[in-house]
């Protein structure tokens, strides 16, 4: 079973991303993170709430202590929200777009995470209260591949964090982009997180035993995910396995790239607290294979 999430669901958001986490509720692309403008939070789904509960949070010194859960039954799915301390109660109806409250910058997120919303579904039958669980996302919106060199300008900083302008989004606000993986948009965390994900490639079906089947030839089609011509893992469907890489911005390590789907503006971003560039200044990225490889 696999849940389709159709174009109207992202014009509210700049930004999205299916595999971009550690958490193991993203786990073969089972939950998409939305990234709308301001703090506050429409809603992605039309339904009426069914609970809210606030969680604890890692502990971190940049996020809040707690954060909240919010289940919206959708009438084919609940829906599984996080990061949103709500503004609605159990029983009122919401339509898309309609504010669910304000985002919550939470222990979950990594400092150089923006504020975002985590969506998931669940069967009516299921519990909906567990991280791990909900069914695969096929985003049914075009996402446009953009080659990249592995060069660029940084445009934009922080204290983990620094976005370039390459590749830059050819008609910003006309649509989304990626990060060329291999002819298909490459989503996640490289090589940060266990994985990342080939959108547009055949969707991993998960059972509720939770094994594999195939969708298609999901599980025998597999092929090569790159960055910037350079192999860094394989996948499996959509689902890719990182190869053990290092990335390094002007000879330097840093964490890795953050790798995410955009309609407003775009750019690869480098994160890590060991990322140390300007405004201005000329990086050139490279990918160094550890796993018995070698740089490329």
């Amino acid at each position: 079973m696999v849940v389709s999430l159709g174009s109207d669901l992202f014009t509210g958001y700049r930004r999205f991303s299916l595999y971009n986490s550690p958490f193991v509720a993203h786990d073969r692309g089972c939950a998409v993170d939305l990234y709308p403008d301001g703090n506050r939070a429409p809603s992605p789904v039309a339904g009426e709430v069914l609970d809210s509960r606030e969680v604890r949070a890692p502990p971190k010194p940049y996020a809040a202590e707690h954060d909240y859960l919010l289940l919206v039954d959708t009438g084919e799915y609940v829906a599984r929200l996080l990061h949103v301390d709500p503004g609605v109660e159990p029983g009122d109806s919401v339509a898309v777009g309609d504010p669910l409250g304000d985002l919550v910058r939470a222990g979950f997120f990594a400092p150089w995470v923006p504020n975002h919303i985590h969506l998931g579904f669940r069967p009516p039958d299921a519990n909906p209260y567990r991280a791990s669980g909900s069914l695969p996302i096929s985003v049914e919106v075009d996402v446009r591949p953009l080659p990249w060199d592995g060069t660029g300008t940084v445009v934009e900083t922080g204290e983990t964090w620094a976005r370039l302008d390459a590749p830059a989004h050819p008609t910003p606000g006309n649509g989304f982009v990626g990060l060329d993986g291999g002819g298909t948009v490459l989503d996640g965390g490289f090589p940060h997180y266990t994985g990342g994900g080939l959108l547009g490639r055949p969707v991993d079906a998960v059972t509720g035993d939770g094994h594999t089947d195939s969708d298609g030839e999901t599980d025998r089609d597999r092929c090569n995910a790159t960055v910037a011509g350079t192999e860094v893992g394989t996948a499996t469907g959509r689902t890719v396995t990182w190869h053990d890489c290092t990335v390094r911005a002007n000879g330097r390590p840093v964490t890795g790239l953050a790798l995410f789907c955009a309609r407003d503006r775009f750019g690869v971003k480098l994160v890590g607290e060991a990322v140390d560039l300007s405004a201005g200044e000329s990086v050139t990225v490279s990918v160094e294979r550890t796993e018995g490889g070698s740089e490329r």
